[in-house]
């Protein structure tokens, strides 16, 4: 009898802070896609791009879709925000993209277990390159109704 491999599968640690939302959830989801864990830190500090108001105002329009209890169901924490937006860019409905969002965790701030470890970021999705409007996450959810105790 052979002793099943436990090859441990790599771990990517992402810093968010300053990163564009978009274009850092397509990058997390090809990592996922190709078998990596990723834990994704700082997400509060992620960047949307685009007028404040007008994106408040679309992200409010989008909270009176659907029934409360039966969905979909609109978060309003930064990390769920984060979850949700790279599940957006995998294949949910088939079991790749399942079992590759189960490999994803999001934090907002850095927790114990991860300070001075070495953090990932994306240069091709950083908001220097930015030249028009943009905003934090945090300041999207808080005007969403995120209450920041929970």
């Amino acid at each position: 009898m052979q002793k099943a491999q436990t090859a441990k599968t790599p771990v990517t640690l992402v810093d968010a802070e300053g990163l564009i939302l978009g274009r850092m959830a397509s990058k997390v989801a090809k990592k996922l896609l190709n078998g990596e864990n990723v834990i994704i830190v700082n997400a509060e500090k992620s960047i949307i791009s685009g007028k404040k108001k007008s994106k408040i105002a679309e992200a409010k329009e989008f909270l009176e879709v659907g029934a409360p209890e039966r969905g979909p169901f609109h978060y309003r924490r930064p990390d769920k925000i984060v979850r949700k937006t790279v599940r957006g860019m995998l294949p949910f409905k088939q079991p790749k993209g399942k079992n590759a969002f189960k490999r994803l965790k999001v934090f907002m701030s850095i927790p114990e277990e991860f300070k001075g470890k070495e953090l990932v970021t994306f240069t091709e999705a950083q908001a220097t390159k930015l030249k028009g409007p943009h905003f934090t996450l945090a300041e999207l959810a808080k005007e969403v109704g995120w209450n920041q105790g929970d």
